[in-house]
């Protein structure tokens, strides 16, 4: 079905009142945009990000008289900063696979291939992850998810378990399953991550090595190997937590993490005793890895 797309550019102190307005007039959905140049890397873990001029946008079922919505909103928030009104029929599509257009095969450290369902490479001397992401992040086409599948293809990790603090879609204790490790455990403050990861973890016969947890429901252990592809702000409050989660002589990767930040989180991991190398820089982001000594 198609569905009315009705959005308008606000400031960040009255878009959360247009989204739930927008929500008690029955839009299915709502969500923020940068309405214009405003980076923003790092939100607080459990901060919804807002910039200064944010577009709103909603979608209405198509019954629905985009008229009468625009006008009860202008009424509704008289006087307050509402510009550009766009309404527009959004033909369906399947969102979940619509992401497929911009990701193809790759292969990572000439042992590693990630492919997209119909594109998987079987060539010799390597493994293939088929990765349908579906609503979580992590597909390896971003740097900071890239920098650490090359890690992982790069390194001995045969037998050994692991944590992948922060899973995402998976797509990284997955992969470490197919190279040879020999238990995953997967770990993510959003529950729309664990499924994803379960799906990919059983896309590719791995469901009996993974378990999935909420950071609630997770009983601290010392692994062999972490991954905590975040971001630089998380990695170093939660320090403590993370570096506990690594066993004497076990191995650290962190990523997430802007050129800029490197020694920042290097020195909070110092802190909890781990021996941190070299950033390893891909365009703007960069992996750190540790170990802690025995």
């Amino acid at each position: 079905m198609a569905w009315h797309q009705l959005s308008v550019i606000t400031d960040e102190t009255t878009a959360p009142d247009i989204s739930e307005f927008f929500s008690e007039l029955g839009a299915v959905s709502v969500t923020y945009s940068d309405a214009d140049d405003e980076p923003v890397y790092e939100p607080a873990i459990d901060q919804t990000k807002i910039w200064t001029r944010t577009r709103v946008t909603a979608l209405f079922e198509l019954d629905t008289d985009p008229d009468i919505v625009r006008n009860l909103l202008f009424n509704q928030f008289i006087g307050q900063p509402l510009q550009e009104w766009v309404a527009e029929v959004l033909q369906d599509q399947a969102w979940e696979r619509a992401w497929m257009e911009h990701f193809q095969a790759m292969k990572f450290a000439n042992r590693l291939w990630i492919c997209p369902s119909g594109q998987e490479q079987h060539e010799p001397g390597t493994v293939c992850m088929t990765l349908d992401p579906g609503l979580a992040f992590g597909t390896g086409t971003h740097p900071t998810t890239a920098l650490c599948l090359e890690w992982l293809a790069g390194n001995d990790i045969k037998d050994k378990v692991l944590i992948d603090y922060g899973c995402g879609s998976g797509i990284l204790a997955v992969a470490a399953l197919l190279l040879g490790a020999k238990r995953a455990h997967a770990v993510d403050i959003d529950p729309q991550a664990l499924t994803a990861s379960q799906y990919n973890a059983e896309k590719n016969q791995v469901q009996q090595r993974i378990d999935y947890y909420l950071p609630e429901q997770f009983s601290a252990f010392a692994a062999d190997l972490v991954l905590a592809n975040i971001l630089a702000k998380p990695l170093i409050e939660l320090a403590p937590t993370i570096g506990a989660l690594v066993r004497p002589g076990g191995q650290l990767v962190l990523s997430g993490i802007l050129n800029e930040q490197a020694e920042s989180v290097a020195a909070a991991y110092r802190e909890q005793g781990f021996v941190v190398a070299p950033p390893v820089s891909q365009e703007d982001w960069c992996r750190l890895d540790a170990y802690k000594p025995d």
